[in-house]
């Protein structure tokens, strides 16, 4: 068999066909589709919905016709392709919430911010043109754009709408095209045009200047912008950047009640965010959230707090850094130049442009209308000829078969006023209708006198282009909605933060279970233990702090107080959360505030003082904090009353006491520490001698010491008996006294 190749089949490599189609492709979308087009700041679809709805008569002060009507308008005659996709543009530009200056005045369901797809079908809906849409209409058929052919040919559509207001920031715009994408955002009429015209007067105008005119974008919704005023005015100065939002709030009979939502976010998803984060509970300090939005209050969210003692204030900075009550948008200022090339921006290269397009279509529409002025007068010239000559006109066309070139050659007639001389009706001739014409051809003089100096001067003609800027800003524009102003960032509360501060106390048995019971007034040394256990130690505190472990190794583990097991049972053993080294035992337990001072110690005579914050560990393997010599064991750690005037007290099993100032002993992260009573090295090295007890107080306070049933108190002068150099041996006890087992102040 032999195959027979059709020589009219272009043959190309598949990658060299690939690469053109997807470059077709990429510019149709950028050009024909997703971008919008710097002159009246409209992607195609929309200008063909705003045309089209003109067309059918469907300006502001006409009835609503169904949506339907004008989608299938669009689509057969101007924008062949999907009708859910047209209608959803359609709508776009109808919604209050989702354009600042919608160009649709729609009847009936057109969704709500807080769902703006739950819009009824198009065969529901009905719709005509808003009042400022007048502005991209007015000068279509005064000669000011070109027109092309539509889809098929059959009809001419404008590539462009004559807009006589700078739409591409009034409304900004969004779309994904290919391998870019454009979010500009929207913007107040009266700052616009006022920048507008601060450029028009002076074209040397900086960004700066402009900016005292925008202070920023103007979204559809009174909810605040937060963004640095310097952050705003890089934006315009790149094209690039973010925006900030924030919702308002305010305080109601100690309720937060949230009353403007960012732009675009939704009320149900916000109580949606709101409530699975107490369903988590990591919002124990709310006690109930509603929504109270009705058709007079449209965004009420309400958040009650427990008690009147939460700060609200942190509350809502929590939740504006953890839901869409603060959100951030995109600004990328990308759009179709006079050039026909897609580009990012600055806000004077914007301005500029527009006032250049501008500027170009008002002379274009004096132009128009001087040529039909002209063509006009140039027509009244020829009819007063026929006035004057009438009898003469009269029978030449009585009596000439072809009477036309006869009256332009007997009358020096042009052959446009030999046609309009031809096509005079009777009652035309009369003597009143001559005075009628003189009327219209002086005023017609007067308005192309008018035109020529106006076309003539450009100083003249962007002062009509003020004056009508002026005049637009003065029907339509209205107060800025979105507030800026300067707010403290937004910060999530830490889990500690979100946790509820009741009293708790930490019970350590002597086998290392612990267990947390609520209250500051249990006797742990009553309750129920294990088998063959028993107390330990026992701190008090709170439950959103931090629980405190010391080991005979004098390592700290440490673990938050509300993770720990209820007191109702017996608790869990420490070491299946923790890593300790072999042999080691848990002696002690505290709870204190991270920048409280501590003094740690041990028997063998030496310590230091360290900060509470500096013993937590993030670890299981905890912290090795406290060197202990070999043979010796750590000492309870004692709270620092006063670290500038306070005093130690230590005593040892010899019965020595030694009082020294606080200040003599070092502030260290970890180590031996100094020494703090002077004990023989040998008698330590022995045991027969060591530091059992010690305690920091302030002067003025009575120093109580314990020796089996028996208690000292020492206070005042015989105080100083004990003072001493740290490191000293102190001062003996008296008898009956020497062997103490504790020591504190009152």
């Amino acid at each position: 068999m032999s195959s027979v190749i059709n020589s009219n089949i272009e043959q190309l490599p598949l990658s060299q066909f690939t690469e053109q189609a997807y470059l077709n492709y990429s510019m149709y979308v950028i050009l024909d589709r997703a971008l919008p087009h710097l002159s009246d700041g409209l992607k195609p679809v929309q200008r063909r919905i705003i045309y089209a709805m003109s067309e059918l008569g469907l300006s502001a002060v006409m009835k609503h016709k169904k949506s339907a009507r004008t989608v299938g308008d669009v689509l057969g005659k101007f924008h062949p392709h999907g009708d859910g996709a047209c209608y959803e543009a359609m709508v776009l530009m109808a919604q209050s919430f989702s354009f600042r200056y919608p160009l649709i005045d729609g009847q009936g369901n057109w969704g709500s911010q807080d769902d703006p797809k739950s819009f009824a079908a198009m065969r529901y809906t009905e719709a005509r043109l808003s009042p400022i849409a007048k502005v991209l209409l007015d000068e279509l058929g005064l000669g000011t754009v070109d027109w092309v052919p539509n889809f098929d040919g059959t009809l001419n559509e404008p590539a462009l709408l004559p807009a006589r207001l700078p739409h591409i920031l009034l409304n900004g715009s969004h779309g994904i095209a290919v391998g870019m994408a454009t979010d500009i955002p929207p913007h107040n009429l009266r700052e616009v045009s006022a920048a507008c015209i601060q450029l028009l007067e002076n074209s040397r105008t900086t960004i700066d200047e402009l900016c005292e005119h925008i202070s920023g974008p103007d979204y559809p919704v009174a909810a605040e912008i937060i963004t640095p005023a310097a952050d705003i005015k890089q934006i315009y100065e790149t094209g690039y950047g973010s925006i900030r939002m924030r919702a308002k709030y305010e305080h109601e009979n100690g309720e937060i009640v949230v009353t403007e939502l960012p732009y675009q976010v939704s009320g149900a998803k916000i109580l949606e965010q709101i409530a699975q984060q107490m369903q988590a509970k990591k919002l124990p300090m709310l006690d109930d959230l509603r929504d109270e939005s009705d058709h007079e209050n449209p965004i009420r969210l309400v958040i009650t707090p427990r008690s009147n003692r939460i700060d609200a204030d942190k509350v809502m900075s929590h939740l504006f850094s953890t839901t869409d009550l603060e959100r951030s948008y995109r600004v990328n200022m990308n759009m179709i130049g006079l050039d026909g090339r897609p580009r990012v921006k600055n806000l004077k290269v914007i301005l500029t442009e527009w006032l250049t397009y501008r500027i170009d279509t008002v002379r274009k529409r004096l132009q128009y209308r001087l040529d039909k002025v002209l063509a006009r007068l140039h027509i009244l010239d020829g009819l007063l000829i026929a006035f004057l000559n009438i009898d003469d006109i009269i029978a030449i066309i009585r009596n000439e078969d072809e009477p036309k070139p006869i009256l332009m050659e007997r009358f020096n007639l042009s052959s446009e006023q030999a046609e309009a001389i031809l096509n005079l009706k009777l009652r035309h001739l009369a003597k009143l209708e001559e005075e009628n014409i003189s009327v219209e051809q002086q005023t017609l003089s007067t308005e192309r006198d008018k035109l020529e100096l106006i076309l003539g001067s450009e100083r003249r003609l962007k002062t009509l282009v003020r004056k009508e800027i002026e005049s637009d800003t003065e029907k339509y524009g209205d107060d800025r909605r979105t507030i800026i102003v300067e707010r403290k960032s937004a910060q999530a509360l830490n889990e500690m933060d979100l946790i509820s501060n009741e009293p708790i106390t930490v019970i350590l048995s002597q086998r290392g279970w612990v267990r947390a019971a609520k209250g500051h007034e249990i006797d742990a040394s009553k309750i129920n233990y294990k088998a063959g256990d028993d107390y330990q130690d026992a701190a008090i505190g709170r439950s959103n702090q931090t629980a405190l472990f010391l080991d005979s190794t004098g390592r700290f583990y440490s673990l938050a107080a509300h993770s720990l097991p209820s007191a109702r049972g017996m608790g869990e053993p420490l070491s299946g959360r923790f890593k300790q080294p072999d042999g080691a035992e848990f002696i002690t337990t505290l709870m204190h505030s991270d920048n409280q001072h501590l003094l740690l110690s041990t028997n063998a005579g030496y310590g230091f003082i360290v900060m509470f914050s500096e013993l937590v560990s993030k670890t299981k393997t905890g912290k090795n904090v406290l060197t202990i010599p070999t043979g010796s064991a750590a000492l309870k750690p004692v709270q620092v009353v006063d670290k500038l005037n306070g005093y130690v007290a230590a005593v040892s099993s010899a019965g020595y006491l030694l009082v020294f100032p606080v200040t003599e002993l070092p502030e260290l992260s970890r180590g031996k520490g100094n020494k703090i009573i002077g004990i023989p090295a040998a008698k330590i090295k022995s045991g027969e001698e060591v530091l059992c007890a010690i305690t920091t107080f302030s002067l003025d306070e009575p120093l109580i010491l314990v020796s089996g049933k028996r208690h000292l108190t020492i206070r005042g002068a015989d105080i100083e008996n004990y003072f001493g150099e740290r490191g000293r041996r102190g001062g003996l006890l008296p008898k009956g006294f020497r062997n103490v087992s504790s020591i504190r102040s009152t």
